[in-house]
């Protein structure tokens, strides 16, 4: 036994089994997040509820639990209750409702039951009960109306995309000219020199500034035509409790009726509400929409950091381990190695903050942006401030990791033959 031991592969099928009960934990936990969150985006069957004192909701119903009886008498039934997503949140000031299941006299799932997922105030669950285009109504009834409706929706939707594309791309390129020829202008008045050459770029600067201007103005036009297309055509939608809620199609971002939809249709409505949420652009503050711009500057900034760091870490850990000469300064180095892998990422956030942005940051604004002043260039929170900061957080540990991680061969330059 002692021989069995102190072979040590008792350790090594140890470490394995911690390994694989590590990894274990980690999918469970993923696989928890991803059953809980990925099946938000399933379109469930919208229910009517009809209670005993002949109030009505409408909506999913999103989860069910038991009642709390403290000091009850043993034996008492059990007494639960569900949840509705009952919306409508400009109408009723909440999206959720409980209601104890003793209360319920019927439930229901009418198929004519629609759900509008709009751009502001969440989703509307309801009864289409007409479409007008302008003054004029096109549809009425539920089932006519929801006919006009899906011809119309898609129409708004390409609206709403050519309003957002001229806003970001379009105005947006037009601001930041006209923001750069001021900026080269103030920076003309903070060189000097001859007033008669300055004058006449100064000038020249303004006029293309006009020019400029002028663009952004026809856009500007152009845009608000297209918003007051975008509302032009109205959706009259009743609630359950008979109240009647008029607004423009162009707000809302999809409509479906989950009651009379097939599995097939439900599957790919939900690949296309997850597509929306990992490659769109959040909407009404971050509440709703998609992730993406979150996406990507991770991955950006987890990218930066990795450039940054592999090349610095991996090169100091075997400066450290195979050529740095034994002494009281090694010894410190690596205390002090030590120590800055287990410091809070606070701590590092915060000298981040003070050193590159303040420091750094604000020093290049000075010297090399003084025209753009007080207004911060580098001066500010970035991409490229983060990953440094992320940088100097992942430093210690690369060095700690991969201090030991030398192949012996390579450290005895040896060849196999």
């Amino acid at each position: 036994m002692k021989n069995f031991w102190k072979s040590g592969d008792p350790f090594i099928w140890i470490t394995g089994g911690a390994l694989t009960f590590s990894l274990l934990m980690i999918g469970g936990l993923l696989f928890l997040i991803m059953a809980k969150g990925l099946g938000f985006f399933w379109p469930s069957d919208i229910a009517e509820v009809r209670l005993k004192d002949e109030t009505k909701l409408l909506g999913p119903i999103t989860a069910r639990e038991k009642i709390p009886q403290p000091g009850a008498p043993p034996g008492t039934p059990e007494r639960y209750r569900i949840q509705l997503q009952v919306g409508n949140r400009d109408i009723y000031g909440l999206d959720f409702r409980w209601v104890n299941e003793d209360e319920i006299a019927k439930i229901d799932y009418p198929r004519s039951a629609v759900l509008l997922e709009r751009r502001e105030w969440g989703n509307m669950y309801g009864f289409i009960n007409e479409i007008r285009e302008g003054e004029v109504v096109v549809a009425q009834g539920n089932e006519e109306s929801w006919i006009a409706l899906k011809d119309l929706l898609p129409q708004t939707q390409d609206i709403y995309k050519t309003i957002k594309r001229i806003e970001k791309k379009d105005i947006g390129d037009f601001n930041y000219k006209i923001e750069k020829l001021r900026l080269d202008i103030r920076k003309l008045e903070l060189q000097g020199g001859d007033q008669t050459s300055m004058q006449a770029n100064i000038k020249s600067l303004e006029d293309q500034i006009e020019v400029q201007k002028k663009l952004y103005r026809n856009k500007e036009s152009e845009l608000a035509g297209l918003y007051e297309k975008l509302t032009e055509d109205k959706i009259i939608v009743s609630t359950i409790d008979g109240r009647e809620k008029e607004m423009s199609i162009g707000a809302i971002v999809r409509a479906y009726r989950p009651n009379d939809m097939s599995l097939l249709d439900k599957a790919l409505l939900y690949i296309s509400k997850v597509w929306e949420f990992v490659s769109g652009e959040p909407r009404e503050s971050n509440t709703e929409g998609g992730i993406f711009p979150a996406i990507f500057g991770t991955v950006m900034m987890v990218v930066i950091m990795s450039v940054v760091v592999l090349p610095f870490g991996v090169l100091a850990a075997l400066y450290l381990r195979e050529y740095a000469k034994q002494g009281l300064l090694l010894r410190i180095v690596r205390i002090c190695v030590n120590n800055l892998a287990g410091v809070p990422s606070i701590v590092f956030g915060v000298f981040g903050l003070g050193f590159f942005i303040y420091a750094i940051g604000g020093t290049i604004d000075s010297l090399f942006y003084p025209e753009s002043l007080p207004t911060p260039t580098y001066g500010t929170g970035g991409i490229i401030w983060a990953s440094l900061t992320l940088a100097l957080l992942t430093v210690p540990v690369v060095i700690v990791a991969w201090r030991g991680c030398t192949p012996y061969d390579y450290r005895g330059c040896k060849t196999r033959s």
